[in-house]
């Protein structure tokens, strides 16, 4: 074995003793990437790297959209965005058994194509729903477990900072790939609700119906609802359709989530400071893990890694689909370790060499849009994945009676509806780039 590949390896584990110790993954990626270079190349290189990599890094245009959907995913939170949506929700399906869960799914979807954020749509819908679902007696197991899983959708229905990722990563266009994670986030809210629904027929009295409420409330809620759906019109049908470009969609958004806020009096000074703030720590965190992610892609690619594994799994005889599912299983496992973001930038690096030598019989385009949309949805199961799980360390917070054990226990079913997913998008492509092909994306 060469020796730069030795040392890339060595690099590698010595990579997963530090997120064992519960090293920040951005500083364990700076920190490999660092000594790995100086080994192999000298220190001199190293020092050249770091002159210049963090400018060439951070200049990336697409990169200022993340602060933007940051943003406005705050000031959509302030803004009491995810109150309407559940109102709506409910009004519209809380009449039927285990209704109220499912209004929570269906505001989850809503406020994460607002907000772009898995944690922050599982914490703000959690604070929302849960007392309505405690108030009606939902077995705690579906009422933890139904928005802990619902908190997944903020990564995957676009706006998504983590899908912005994955498409710098592998220079896809971000319109195209939010296009195409439009149809596999429908679908996740339908298996979803199919989910519920049948949960509620095995076992009866685990979500009963909510009381029924006028025509008046519920024209209320529903025309209550009608800003938010203005506001997610605006942004994503604007980049769909080619309006603008996700940069300024962004900017759109932040502009009419802050005018909708100050118009119903719903924010003030301190939370436009407190959102500034939590937009500033949020976008700094990811740029950090950029920068690390970037210096240890440097050190794998210098110590042959990546190329290694290629050459290892493609000489292996397997099949191509075969060779996606192993990646697809390791995907998960990493989830149980860390978070969405550092597990997109950690993995693809060394998965993406690998998928682009096989044969799926599309375009290098196309396979970009298929394999991220694939990727996303297991990093989705990591959110809700023993024994890290972050939705459900989020959802246990709020919900300090129910035991950890229980809220797994919940999430149980719709990760087995994920699972699900997966297999459609496996089999069927097409749900996939059906419509980028039609937008002409």
């Amino acid at each position: 074995m060469e020796h730069e590949l030795v040392v890339g390896l060595m690099g590698l584990g010595s990579l997963i003793i530090l997120i064992a110790l519960r090293i920040p993954i951005a500083f364990g990626m700076i920190i490999v990437g660092g000594i790995g270079v100086t080994v192999l190349n000298g220190p001199a290189i190293f020092l050249s790297q770091l002159k210049d990599l963090t400018y060439i890094q951070f200049s990336i245009y697409d990169l200022s959209v993340i602060p933007m959907f940051v943003l406005m995913g705050n000031l959509a939170s302030r803004a009491g965005l995810s109150q309407e949506l559940f109102r709506a929700a409910n009004a519209w399906l809380g009449w039927a058994r285990g209704g109220v869960a499912m209004s929570a799914i269906v505001a989850c979807a809503g406020f994460g194509a607002v907000c772009g954020s898995s944690l922050a749509t599982a914490s703000t819908m959690g604070k929302v729903a849960l007392p309505e679902l405690e108030k009606y007696n939902y077995k705690p197991s579906l009422a933890t477990g139904t928005l802990a899983a619902g908190g997944v959708l903020g990564i995957l229905i676009p706006p998504s900072v983590v899908l912005v990722i994955y498409a710098i990563l592998v220079e896809a266009n971000i319109v195209t790939m939010f296009m195409a994670a439009f149809v596999p986030g429908i679908i996740a809210v339908v298996l979803f609700l199919l989910t519920i629904m049948i949960y509620v027929r095995v076992f009866p009295n685990s979500g009963p119906a909510r009381d029924s409420i006028g025509r008046d409330q519920f024209w209320e809620a529903t025309l209550g609802v009608l800003p938010v759906l203005l506001i997610f019109g605006c942004v994503i049908g604007g980049i769909f359709f080619g309006v603008f470009n996700p940069t300024p969609a962004a900017a759109v958004g932040v502009f009419l989530v802050g005018a909708y806020a100050i118009a119903r009096g719903r924010i003030s000074v301190i939370d436009l400071k407190f959102a500034g703030l939590d937009t500033a720590k949020t976008a700094g965190m990811i740029y950090l893990i950029l920068l690390g992610a970037e210096m240890l892609k440097i050190f794998m690619a210098r110590g042959g890694v990546p190329q290694a594994m290629a050459e290892m799994l493609g000489g292996s005889g397997l099949e191509p689909m075969m060779i996606m599912i192993l990646l697809l299983l390791g995907l998960i496992i990493l989830g149980c370790l860390m978070d969405s973001l550092s597990m997109i930038l950690l993995a693809i690096p060394f998965f993406w060499p690998v998928i682009i030598d096989l044969d799926f019989g599309m375009s290098t385009e196309d396979l970009k849009i298929w394999f991220g949309i694939l990727a996303l949805i297991v990093v989705e199961l990591g959110l809700i994945t023993p024994p890290v799980g972050m939705n459900v360390f989020v959802i246990s917070a709020m919900a300090k009676n129910v035991p950890m054990a229980t809220i797994f226990k919940g999430v149980t079913p719709f990760f087995a509806s994920e699972i699900a997913r997966v297999v459609l998008i496996l089999m069927f492509p097409g749900l996939v780039l059906w419509l980028p092909n039609l937008l002409g994306a």
